[in-house]
Parts: C-alpha cells; structure tokens; sequence
C-alpha cells in the first residue's frame, strides 16, 4: 500500500495508507482528517490539490480541472490513487490559486 503524505498550507502534515482500489479523499477521511471536497466524481474541482512527489492513477477523469491546471501539478483527491509513496499540498486555498481575479 502507498503511503500519502498530505501538506497543509501551515506546515502540518500527515500520512495515510491508500489501499489499491482507495482514493486519497476516501483514505483521508477514513483516518479521520478533513479534506475539502463536493461531488467525489471528479467534476466540481473542490478536492483539489497539487501533486508534489510520486505518481498518481484516476478512477475517473479529472473534469473539474483544465488541462493548464493538470499540467501544472493540480489533482482532484475524490479521484486520484497512489500509484507510487506521494505528498499532495491540499487545503481549499488551491481552488483558489486556479482562479483567475483581476484583484490579484
């Protein structure tokens, strides 16, 4: 079983098994830690986060981000599974980070 290592924005971090057939978001919540997320099917993009070591499979497409985004590292956690030992930067502030504002 892969070890994920999710990253918070305030240096804290924590490691969960994902089992072969388990998604990041499932594992995570399953050892009780709190991840953002909406549909679970890849669509709306709140479960986002960015891929910061290893290699990652999805369940499904990952439509709820552009191709920009999946270029530049971002992934949806309700679809992604280890397919090596990961970090994953998450918290809700990377939906934000994908939006573009003209009050940036």
């Amino acid at each position: 079983m892969p070890d994920v290592t999710l990253v918070w924005r305030d240096g804290r971090e924590e490691t969960v098994n994902v089992n072969p057939d388990e998604t990041v978001l499932n594992a995570a919540e399953d050892d009780g830690l709190g991840l953002p997320y909406g549909c679970e099917t890849g669509a709306c993009g709140t479960c986002v986060g960015r891929l910061l070591d290893g290699e990652l499979s999805f369940t499904r497409p990952q439509r709820g981000l552009k191709q920009r985004h999946r270029d530049d590292g971002y992934v949806l956690t309700c679809v992604a599974t280890p397919v090596s030992d990961c970090s994953i930067a998450v918290g809700a502030h990377h939906q934000a980070e994908m939006m573009s504002t003209p009050w940036r």
